[in-house]
């Protein structure tokens, strides 16, 4: 546009030259550089980075360092020490498209790796192609691994929530000796793969109907309610939700910082934590003012300070074994509608079989037809002592078997064919057991039988 001789172009690129005249004498006024400031702050960053990778990143630093401070960890997740592979960025336009997993095997690339507390450790997975991942709040996934040359499963419940879901989160509680949870948080790192399948779990918001909830946890067993608190306040603002958790500390608290945020920002929320130690309570509360303490372990006198209307809710509970019993057992006595109880087992320790069937007749001998996808049916022959698992492993065909006693629901096979005993039907829908799924570490065969992978 031209008026009187004014031509707008020219007075534009006039305009922005004198701008970046000015820029660059301000830049490097008194010697400062920003270029080389820049360039500086990148080559820091670089070797950051490479340093990390050196270190195996950070979750890799001693689990129970004396140097660990439950409020500097939480200032260490903020500023910065999640670590992304760059190698693992997917575009936004690719996401946006994905086709969603549901159920089956997938691999996964691992891009985050964190410490929640001195011996826990989260993952953040993402597939190797753009994928959108659809469970229900609550399930779980069983990790197919390769330690020293066997194959091992293992069933982790899903700490994060499908209203977010181009990525998921597992959270590890390492524990003594323990063979997995220590061989992914010491050799799991950022840039990893892994095979995982799933999800699995009738533990879960979608399946269990509830207006108002109460989640009670112990140790991580806070996971599925990390999840599920998530997927409420995202979906259905303004859940009543009310959240107590045991732990031996306030170090040990688990999601300490985002269960705050939920809470903080959902005033229909309550907050509570039972503490065997009373040391360093301060750094809960630092987090949200209203969260509620208690001392020692958790008793009705104490649930019904922290929930008055316990009575009135539907209870989620997952933790160690001993503490859902104990919890259950004390809802009971107080007179609590068990119909309303619901927990998560699949992290249990073995059950005790029915002592009555749990044997199985060792002279009986039955053949065993197994049909497994893309390959030709196998026979196999098992006493009827034996588990159908035993014969499945045997042959070297397919099976998933996390748990391996009748609790996590992975093994389910269909009997197409013929009998069996079986002692747990945990993880299987009424519909699947109605069409014949049995778990076959808990089944046995009391007849010649044919069975589907």
């Amino acid at each position: 546009m031209t008026m009187s001789g004014f031509s707008f172009s020219s007075a534009l690129a006039d305009k922005q030259a004198e701008k970046s005249t000015q820029e660059t004498k301000r830049a490097t006024t008194g010697g400062f550089s920003f270029a080389t400031a820049l360039s500086t702050k990148q080559a820091s960053a670089d070797a950051a980075k490479q340093s990390d990778a050196q270190t195996s990143k950070v979750a890799d630093k001693p689990a129970g360092g004396s140097g660990f401070s439950f409020a500097s960890a939480l200032g260490e997740k903020q500023s910065g020490q999640q670590i992304v592979a760059i190698e693992s960025q997917i575009d936004g336009k690719s996401l946006l498209t994905a086709a969603e997993w549901q159920r089956g095997e997938v691999e996964l690339n691992c891009v985050e790796k964190w410490h929640e507390t001195h011996d826990v450790v989260s993952f953040r997975f993402q597939g190797l192609k753009p994928v959108k991942f659809n469970f229900k709040p609550g399930q779980f996934l069983t990790f197919k691994l390769n330690i020293d040359g066997k194959q091992v499963y293992r069933s982790y419940t899903i700490a994060s929530s499908p209203s977010r879901p181009y990525s998921l989160v597992v959270t590890i509680k390492q524990i003594p000796d323990g063979l997995v949870s220590n061989h992914l948080a010491n050799t799991l790192n950022v840039g990893d793969k892994v095979t995982v399948t799933g999800p699995d779990g009738l533990f879960n918001l979608i399946d269990i109907k509830a207006e108002k909830y109460l989640f009670l946890s112990a140790g991580s067993g806070v996971t599925p309610m990390h999840s599920m608190s998530r997927w409420l306040n995202d979906t259905q603002v303004g859940s009543d939700i009310a959240f107590v958790h045991s732990a031996r500390s306030a170090s040990d608290v688990i999601f300490a910082k985002a269960m705050a945020q939920m809470a903080e920002r959902n005033q229909s929320m309550s907050l509570g934590y039972v503490l065997e130690s009373a040391e360093s309570q301060s750094d809960l509360t630092k987090l949200y003012q209203d969260t509620a303490l208690e001392s020692g372990r958790l008793d009705i006198d104490k649930l019904a300070k922290l929930v008055p209307d316990y009575q009135s809710r539907t209870v989620f509970i997952c933790g160690p074994d001993p503490y859902m019993q104990a919890v259950k057992q004390m809802l009971e006595q107080a007179g609590f509608n068990m119909a309303n109880f619901h927990q998560e087992s699949f992290g249990s320790a073995p059950t005790e079989l029915d002592a009555s069937s749990a044997g199985g007749d060792a002279s009986a001998r039955f053949m065993l037809e197994v049909s497994a996808a893309g390959q030709s049916a196998t026979s196999i022959e098992l006493t009827g002592a034996q588990s159908l698992l035993e014969g499945i492993e045997s042959a070297g065909l397919p099976i998933v078997a996390a748990c391996r006693s009748g609790v996590c629901g992975s093994c389910k096979c269909k009997v197409t064919k013929g009998e069996v005993n079986s002692t747990s039907s945990s993880g299987l829908t009424p519909q699947e057991v109605a069409e014949g799924y049995v778990l076959a570490c808990s089944s046995k065969l009391t007849s010649d039988a044919s069975l589907a992978l």
